[in-house]
C-alpha cells in the first residue's frame, strides 16, 4: 500500500497494480490478510463499492481464497482455491426438499499434508480442513434428501458444491444420478480419467504450474539423452546400406526442425496455406460402414492424409491468422471436407492472448504468423472406445504434428509444435463447450527467417 492510494499486490518478482483507493478502503484492504468477510461490502456505498471493485481485480489475477469457519478467529473448514480467472463464490438455492449426489468426476485426494475436493467440471477446488466434512461427503456418493439435519451440517457449503458442479441437484427426471443422468449428451462420453486429464495437462482450468517448472531438478539428476545400452550381443547396423537411396523422406526427416523465428516481411501467403492444408488435412474420401452389432446404427467416415485411430479422424483444425500474404488476420475454422477455410468471430484481445500465449510457449521472439489450435471431437473417439479413447486421441495429434513438420519442410516454410493450451479460452472464443470440442495439440507456421550470417 502506497501513500497516493495505490495498491499493488507482489507474489516473488511478479507484481501487478491494482489502482486508487480511499484510504477508507486501503483500511479495510489491510483485513485481506487475515480475511475480509464478504457481506463487508455487499452494500452500495462507495466504500462498499471500492473494496468490490478491489477484491475482484485480485480475484481476476487468482490472488484470493475464499475460506468458509464457524467464526472469524476459528479454524478453517474449507478454503476455497480458485482454478479459473473469473470464479466467484456463487450458491445454488438449495432446500430441506432436494436430493443431492457427489458427480461422478468429483474427487477426493491428498495433497501434501491436506485433502482437497476437486472437479474437472468446477472452477475451484476445496481443501478439507475438517475431517468430518470429508465423511459426510463420503455419504452422498449415494443420492440423500437433505432434510433439516443436513441442511444443519453446512448449507452454504453445499450450495457452493452444487454451483461449482462437485455435488447434483436430481429432480425427478435426475433419476438416481448414475452415469447417464449426469450433465448433457455428450458428458456421458467422457470418463472419469479421461475428462481429469484434458483438464489438468492443459491450461485454462486448472492453478497448477504448467510446462518447464524444472520441479524435480534439486531432487533427481536428469537422466541421459539416450538409453544406456543393454548388455548382449551387438548387431551393427550401420554397414547395411539403404534400401532406397534416392527417396526424399529420409532426408525430409533428418531437416525437420522446430522454427522458432519468423520472417514477418516476407509472410507465408494464402496460396502457400491451401497447399500445406490440402498436403495434410484435407478429406480424401469418405465412406460408410454397416452397423457394428444388431440394431447398431450405420457410421459415417473419411480418409485422410495422416493416420487416426478407428478412422474416426476427430480433429479440427483452428487457424489464429496473424500475417499471411492474401489472407485477412483472424480466426478461421478449417473445413476439411470442402478444403475452405470459415471466419469464426473473435475479439482482437482473444487473438493477442492467443498468439502471445503461443509466443511465450515457444520462447520466440515474435508471435507465429500463423497458429494452429487442433481440437478434438471427443465424442467422435470415445462413442466406441472406453478406457483409451483420450490416449487415442493424443496419439492422433503425434501423428498429425508430424505430418505438420514434414510438409512444411518439404515447402519450405517453418513450423514448432506447441506442448500447451489454454481451453477455456478457446471456448470462449468458439463458444465450444470443454467437453465437447476442445484444443489438444498447437503447431506455429510460417516462412522461417533465415539466420543472418557475419563475415
Amino acid at each position: 500500500m502506497q501513500g497516493d492510494g495505490n495498491i499493488a499486490a507482489s507474489v516473488g518478482d511478479y507484481s501487478v497494480n491494482l489502482g486508487q483507493f480511499s484510504g477508507a478502503a486501503m483500511d479495510h484492504a489491510r483485513h485481506l490478510s487475515t480475511g475480509l468477510p464478504l457481506a463487508s461490502f455487499a452494500g452500495k456505498s462507495k466504500l462498499a463499492r471500492e473494496i468490490d471493485a478491489l477484491v475482484h481485480r485480485l480475484a481476476r489475477h487468482g490472488l484470493l481464497e475464499y475460506r468458509l469457519s464457524s467464526s472469524r478467529d476459528g479454524p478453517d473448514l474449507v478454503v476455497i482455491e480458485p482454478q479459473v480467472p473469473d470464479y466467484w463464490p456463487r450458491r445454488a438455492k438449495l432446500s430441506s426438499r432436494d436430493t443431492v449426489v457427489l458427480s461422478r468426476f468429483a474427487y477426493l485426494r491428498r495433497r501434501g499434508n491436506e485433502m482437497v475436493l476437486e472437479s474437472p467440471l468446477a472452477g475451484a477446488l476445496f481443501r478439507i480442513g475438517d475431517p468430518a466434512i470429508a465423511a459426510t461427503l463420503a455419504t452422498l456418493s449415494q443420492p440423500q434428501k437433505l432434510g433439516p439435519k443436513a441442511l444443519s451440517f453446512n448449507l452454504l457449503l453445499l450450495e457452493l458444491l452444487v454451483e461449482s458442479q462437485i455435488l447434483l441437484k436430481l429432480d425427478a427426471k435426475s433419476g438416481d444420478g448414475l452415469r447417464v443422468n449426469e450433465g448433457d449428451g455428450n458428458l456421458v462420453l467422457w470418463d472419469f480419467h479421461d475428462l481429469v486429464f484434458h483438464t489438468r495437462s492443459t491450461e485454462g482450468r486448472q492453478a497448477n504450474p504448467v510446462g518447464a517448472a524444472f520441479s524435480y531438478a534439486s531432487v533427481v539428476p536428469p537422466p541421459p539423452a539416450v538409453r544406456p545400452r543393454w548388455p548382449g550381443n551387438k548387431i551393427a547396423l550401420r554397414r547395411f546400406p539403404s534400401l532406397e537411396p534416392n527417396s526424399l523422406l529420409p532426408k525430409l526427416l533428418r531437416e525437420r526442425h522446430s522454427t522458432r523465428d519468423f520472417d514477418d516481411k516476407h509472410p507465408i501467403t494464402l496460396d502457400e496455406l491451401a497447399q500445406f492444408l490440402d498436403t495434410t488435412a484435407r478429406v480424401v474420401s469418405e465412406w460408410k460402414s454397416g452397423p457394428y452389432f444388431d440394431g447398431g446404427p450405420e457410421v459415417t467416415y473419411s480418409t485422410r492424409p495422416y493416420p487416426s485411430a478407428g478412422s474416426a479422424y476427430e480433429l479440427e483444425l483452428y487457424l489464429a491468422v496473424s500475417n499471411c500474404e492474401g489472407l485477412a488476420c483472424g480466426f478461421y475454422h478449417y473445413d476439411a471436407g470442402q478444403h475452405a477455410l470459415v471466419a469464426i468471430s473473435a475479439s482482437a484481445q482473444q487473438l493477442q492472448a492467443l498468439s502471445v500465449a503461443a509466443q511465450f510457449a515457444m520462447d520466440a521472439p515474435g508471435q507465429p504468423q500463423i497458429l494452429i489450435t487442433i481440437a478434438a471431437r471427443f465424442g467422435r473417439v470415445s462413442w466406441k472406445y472406453s478406457s483409451i479413447a483420450y490416449s487415442l486421441i493424443l496419439k492422433d495429434v503425434g501423428s498429425l504434428l508430424q505430418t505438420f513438420y514434414l510438409a512444411a519442410t518439404d515447402m519450405g516454410l517453418g513450423g514448432c509444435a506447441i506442448g500447451t493450451t489454454d481451453i477455456d479460452l478457446f471456448g470462449k472464443m468458439t463458444g465450444l463447450e470443454l467437453h465437447i470440442e476442445g484444443p489438444v495439440g498447437q503447431f506455429a507456421l510460417g516462412r522461417g527467417k533465415k539466420p543472418e550470417f557475419q563475415g
